[in-house]
């Protein structure tokens, strides 16, 4: 909702001071589709030919996460610290051969199910199982473990930060085929350069939208959108983050209770909840 707003204040404030001024805005008007048709299409080809088709798919998949709201909630962190509340405190209580049957299939355990979306969450769930089968299976220390998560984790941020990259090479790429765009008009000006002067000067107008056009789009449309979809990125690894440093307080010794506060500790601020709030919502889980 938010990037719409922006959008249209920057449309505003940009269309709107120029007609303001006696610009004639029929002049962009008719030059904006062939101009767009120039420059989109160039950069289109050119995020084509520069991407691998995952970091294309996965650009694509970011660019609609852009357009809703950040599911790292509150509420869904509290979810996440109970689940982890919930196995660690079973593990303590049984040993961790009891929360072998949960690991290996998480789909029918009666720990994840009740857990709403965060038990359902396919990269949450196997981030999790997959370092308490290593806890289970006692074969490795927490230092090793953390190691393992460390590598897993920044694999995770290099995948999703290449969406990022992209992105940003197009806000970059875009100037300069609005320049491109402008050329050619100018080119094509040239070539009729016996008309007469207002006929030269709409056909100059019509060149020098590209260029407006080009940087319009990369600083109020392609930069914007590649900030917003990095901001998401860092947003989604402070979940992984949060079970890291949870599950290595546990295998350090530290009771269910003090691990998940460290997982806690974790959160942004915005969305970390208070030590009552947390313990009064795994009480009542």
């Amino acid at each position: 909702m938010f990037v719409i707003v922006g959008w249209l204040i920057v449309m505003v404030c940009v269309f709107g001071v120029y007609i303001f001024h006696g610009g004639n805005i029929m002049v962009v008007l008719k030059a904006l589709p062939f101009e767009l048709i120039t420059i989109g299409g160039a950069t289109l080809g050119a995020f084509v030919a520069n991407n691998q088709m995952k970091v294309i798919k996965s650009s694509i998949k970011g660019l609609g996460t852009c357009f809703k709201g950040s599911k790292y909630t509150k509420a869904r962190y509290m979810d996440l610290l109970a689940l982890l509340y919930d196995i660690l405190q079973k593990a303590r209580k049984e040993g961790l051969m009891a929360i072998e049957k949960d690991v290996e299939d998480p789909h029918s355990s009666e720990i994840f199910k009740k857990h709403g979306d965060v038990g359902h969450d396919h990269h949450v769930v196997e981030f999790i199982t997959d370092y308490l089968r290593m806890m289970v299976s006692g074969n490795l220390n927490a230092h090793e473990i953390e190691s393992l998560m460390d590598s897993e984790i920044d694999t995770h941020h290099a995948e999703e930060h290449a969406a990022v990259a992209a992105l940003q090479r197009v806000a970059g790429g875009l100037p300069a085929f609005g320049i491109v765009a402008a050329v050619l008009g100018v080119v094509n000006t040239m070539g009729s350069v016996g008309q007469p002067p207002a006929v030269l000067g709409g056909m100059i107008a019509s060149a020098l939208v590209g260029t407006f056009l080009g940087i319009l789009l990369a600083y109020a449309f392609a930069e914007p959108l590649a900030g917003l979809l990095e901001q998401k990125v860092e947003e989604a690894g402070k979940e992984f983050q949060c079970i890291k440093t949870t599950l290595l307080a546990s295998m350090q010794g530290y009771n269910p209770a003090t691990a998940i506060e460290f997982g806690r500790k974790v959160l942004y601020s915005t969305e970390r909840p208070t030590f009552g709030e947390l313990e009064a919502f795994v009480k009542k889980k």
